[in-house]
């Protein structure tokens, strides 16, 4: 058995995401810490080009995406369950909203000029410049653009109001029940995001259930992880060989065949295709074979909702 990487940076809210997930599974991890901005050479060699974080490597398997990490931990240790029996559709659906809509909004919330100087108070100009175009170039070539922060601004109550009445009116103390899915971790991280500065935390601590729910999600805490290099991961990806493939009857709805070359990027944001060769296109997961000198072959896995598969 391969150990858990996770190629990461701190203020990362899908990293948080990741960590919250890693944490609730208990589960042990190793941690690699990645640029915050492009280029991010140690990390493209494993994913052949897919820039967004978190990445969660095992082996020579590179897991792209944290609908998909959450579907990998779950194979990892079933219990306890990310998507509880029975609410499967529901957790997901909740999460792939919160993902999207929600993050963007709290993205554009976070971004305002009074939130971004206090996040920014210490830190080099050159790199806030830096950092600005880096982002600018993240939503470059995707179907989405930022939300406006008056509409952001206008759509934020509902949608926490939204929450509180969820909250209150679940048997338990979490969005689907009695205990958390990954629902509560896709709201959570977002929110998460809005409270690292006074500017933005209002918008979260104004609301007293959701204030108490957030602090139970954040609580399971991130397991334990112990530091690795990013040098050591690619030499475990270099010594590995990528895990056997899965067996599932799905035919590919636009006709993509396993051996055909083929690119695969995401549809919103972060569009930078990677190319190799498609070796598994199933219900939820699409897999790349390619290679680097640094890592030799591995398999770089996409979830299927949410990405486009080109023809190279």
């Amino acid at each position: 058995m391969h150990e858990l990487i996770l190629h990461h940076y701190p203020t990362s809210p899908f990293a948080e995401k990741a960590r919250l997930m890693l944490g609730f599974k208990q589960l042990s991890w190793r941690s690699v810490m990645i640029p915050p901005v492009m280029p991010k050479p140690d990390l493209t060699a494993l994913t052949g080009g897919y820039r967004r974080t978190p990445v969660l490597q095992v082996g020579a398997d590179v897991y792209c995406d944290t609908a998909l990490i959450a579907r990998r931990l779950e194979a990892e240790k079933a219990t306890p369950a990310l998507f509880p029996e029975g609410q499967e559709f529901a957790a997901a659906t909740l999460a792939k909203w919160a993902d999207s809509v929600l993050f963007l909004n709290a993205v554009s919330l976070v971004f305002q000029p009074e939130s971004m100087a206090l996040r920014f108070a210490q830190v080099p100009k050159d790199f806030v410049q830096t950092f600005s175009k880096d982002r600018a170039q993240l939503f470059a070539n995707g179907s989405v653009s930022r939300v406006p922060l008056e509409q952001a601004k206008n759509d934020w109550p509902t949608f926490m109001t939204r929450l509180q009445q969820q909250l209150a009116r679940e048997e338990g103390e979490f969005l689907l029940g009695g205990a958390p899915s990954i629902a509560d971790f896709a709201v959570a991280h977002c929110l998460w995001f809005l409270r690292a500065t006074p500017v933005t935390a209002p918008l979260v601590d104004d609301y007293p259930e959701v204030r108490a729910w957030l602090g139970k999600v954040l609580g399971v805490g991130h397991g334990s992880s112990s530091e690795l290099s990013a040098e050591d991961a690619l030499r475990i990806a270099l010594e590995a060989e990528p895990a056997a493939l899965p067996d599932e009857d799905f035919a590919e709805p636009n006709g993509f065949h396993e051996g055909q070359q083929v690119a695969i990027a995401a549809v919103d944001y972060g569009a930078d295709p990677v190319e190799g060769e498609l070796v598994f296109a199933g219900m939820e997961e699409l897999i790349l074979r390619r290679s680097d000198d640094r890592t030799g072959v591995v398999h770089v896995h996409f979830p299927r909702v949410g990405y486009r598969i080109e023809a190279r």
